[in-house]
């Protein structure tokens, strides 16, 4: 049976086929600069990556462009192969904890959810609407990025703020990157043997957070009612005193429009340093560049002080703490750095193992840390799209 793995973004479509259950990578791709002149779009197909030039107006167009390209690669021979197609959708409010397959009360839902991911939302809706319009006899799945986070308890996910903002507006904290939370979280459950396992996941990528998993469960994680939140990312500021905004408001004559943008487009290593890839950062360094290393400090600083907060909060008792996403499964200098900065709880690098770790080499995943450290520290590829197929090919 053939799955299809849905990932609409703003301006974006991601796309892998799988065939289930043997959970086999067929053909992958993404179309990217939906809408814009020099949009284009990349196949990945038995080994190869090809790249395409073409003009796409709309997610109607990219999906099109899509479907058409799994047949013309074989992929499929016909498109009713397709049985189901798991969508990433980025909110699911306090109403889903599981995936669900898409009615239109959660279509409705889903619009509703945008408020809370308008960056987001509109992308993942197009998405589903094209899809559900060239698919029509296939199962549409949404898979959320909050649902593993609903089990955070209510003194982790309450602000301190008025409680009818809560009450009345939804305002809490929700959690993001969810899926990729609960594929690592499954993943150490099989490697240590233990359903109840308590870790600290670290999905650091350009976007990042850190969950506290406990009895195997999301207690605590660092994004909150938006994806801002938390660690200092590639573009995004993270945790920032709220007063900065309307300090800007009155100091600078911005709009609050303009605020936003910047804390989320032009914050975080770039807005330090004018870089936001982390190898980018790690050669400014290498050339002398001050900023790029001050940008550095403070991304390994919030990380560190995070694993520490919620090395307490789980009282000691981590059975590992995990990096996954693209920086952490890749930069063993920032992965050796966070270890260094967490030297005061007993943990310690094996700098041999480290370096000899990432996803373009021959050894991918590993215990970082040396026989004496009083927690082990993984490095652990992620796979959010194996976990939306797990989920999609369960209603079909």
């Amino acid at each position: 049976m053939k799955v299809l793995c849905v990932n609409a973004g703003s301006s974006s479509l991601k796309f892998q086929l799988y065939e289930m259950p043997a959970e086999i990578s067929v053909i992958s791709g993404y179309v990217e600069k939906i809408g814009a002149k020099d949009s284009f779009y990349n196949i990945k197909f038995e080994g190869k990556k090809t790249e395409t030039k073409k003009e796409i107006n709309d997610h109607t167009e990219a999906v099109a462009v899509m479907l058409e390209e799994l047949v013309n690669y074989g992929a499929v021979k016909d498109l009713s192969e397709i049985r189901g197609v798991g969508h990433r959708v980025v909110h699911g409010g306090e109403k889903y904890a599981n995936s669900v397959v898409i009615t239109d009360e959660v279509m409705k839902d889903i619009k509703e959810f945008t408020k809370f991911a308008p960056l987001h939302h509109p992308g993942n809706i197009a998405g589903i609407k094209a899809m559900q319009k060239a698919l029509p006899d296939a199962v549409q799945v949404a898979v959320f990025d909050t649902a593993f986070h609903q089990t955070i308890p209510k003194v982790q996910y309450m602000y301190p703020v008025p409680m009818k903002w809560y009450e009345k507006y939804g305002v809490r904290k929700y959690g993001f990157h969810g899926t990729s939370h609960k594929y690592i979280t499954e993943v150490m459950q099989q490697k240590l043997g233990k359903e109840d396992i308590n870790l600290i996941v670290c999905h650091v990528g350009s976007g990042a957070s850190i969950t506290a998993v406990k009895d195997g469960k999301s207690y605590d994680t660092t994004m909150g009612l938006t994806p801002l939140d938390g660690l200092m990312m590639g573009t995004r500021s993270g945790s920032i005193d709220p007063s900065i905004i309307k300090y800007m408001i009155d100091e600078a004559g911005m709009r609050y429009d303009e605020i936003d943008d910047a804390l989320n487009k032009k914050s975080g290593l770039l807005g330090i340093c004018g870089a936001n890839d982390n190898r980018d950062v790690e050669k400014a360094i290498e050339g002398g560049d001050e900023n790029a290393r001050l940008a550095l400090d403070m991304y390994v600083d919030r990380i560190v002080r995070y694993i520490a907060e919620y090395y307490l909060e789980l009282g000691g008792e981590v059975d590992a703490i995990v990096f996954t996403a693209g920086v952490l499964e890749n930069g063993a200098e920032t992965r050796e750095s966070i270890i260094n900065g967490l030297a005061p709880l007993g943990i310690k690098i094996n700098k041999e193992v480290n370096d000899a770790i990432a996803s373009f080499k021959e050894i991918t995943s590993g215990v970082i840390t040396a026989e004496d450290s009083t927690v082990p520290v993984y490095v652990e590829p992620t796979n959010e799209e194996v976990m939306i197929i797990r989920d999609a090919y369960k209603y079909c």
